[in-house]
């Protein structure tokens, strides 16, 4: 958290503020130079899903829209949006706080916009079994195809993104999203430290996509920049 990171350097908390939004701006100029790279040469094997979490209670919950490159696991977008609880919370939700406006649907958009100029017009595009993912595939990328696979139960290993499958179609994709919740400490289940403002939440989603990108591919033998 801030407070303790202020805490550990000696330093104020507005400093650690500051240079934590410095820097969230310059990781998305990088992904944005990083992705420009491969117009030339599109990526033809996308994976993309939504991981869900909260804004300080479960009944306030965020979703983050995330593709990433099936190959080398290169993340080429993270977008947080607001939905309405639903299930047993829906209800309580509403009394508390009042109607939620549901904003997933224009994440997505903007992770597809993003996406277009760099995926092939053929593409293959994988997801899970959501309802607006492939109506969403083709208004944006007319020409690709989106494959789907029913949702698989979750191991213990991955904060529950990992699945219990012989063989997980969407692996890529659900490695990256443990390795988001592992990384990242107010997306990990069961934590004092939960996200308080979904802007916040995304600036620090932009931080590890360029750590990621950068560092952990790097360091794995990966040359996908």
């Amino acid at each position: 958290s801030m407070r303790r990171s202020a805490k550990i350097l000696g330093v104020h908390r507005t400093t650690v503020k500051r240079k934590f939004l410095f820097l969230a701006q310059n990781a998305r100029t990088f992904q944005q130079e990083t992705l420009s790279h491969f117009k030339e040469a599109p990526f033809v094997h996308v994976q993309f899903d939504d991981l869900i979490t909260s804004e300080h209670t479960k009944m306030k919950p965020l979703t983050v829209s995330l593709a990433v490159d099936q190959k080398t696991r290169l993340i080429l977008g993270a977008f947080v949006a607001k939905i309405p609880a639903s299930g047993l919370l829906a209800e309580k939700s509403r009394r508390k706080y009042g109607r939620r406006k549901n904003e997933h649907p224009q994440a997505l958009g903007r992770l597809f916009t993003q996406l277009a100029p760099i995926v092939h017009p053929c593409a293959l595009f994988e997801s899970d079994e959501h309802k607006l993912y492939p109506a969403l595939v083709t208004r944006i990328i007319p020409q690709a195809l989106n494959k789907t696979y029913p949702g698989g139960r979750g191991c213990v290993a991955g904060q529950g993104e990992l699945k219990k499958l012989h063989r997980d179609p969407l692996f890529s994709l659900n490695h990256t999203c443990a390795t988001l919740r592992a990384n990242i400490s107010r997306l990990i289940r069961r934590t004092w430290c939960t996200t308080k403002r979904a802007d916040r939440l995304q600036d620090h989603i932009d931080l590890f996509i360029q750590f990621h990108n950068q560092e952990i591919l790097a360091s794995i033998g990966v040359n996908a920049l």
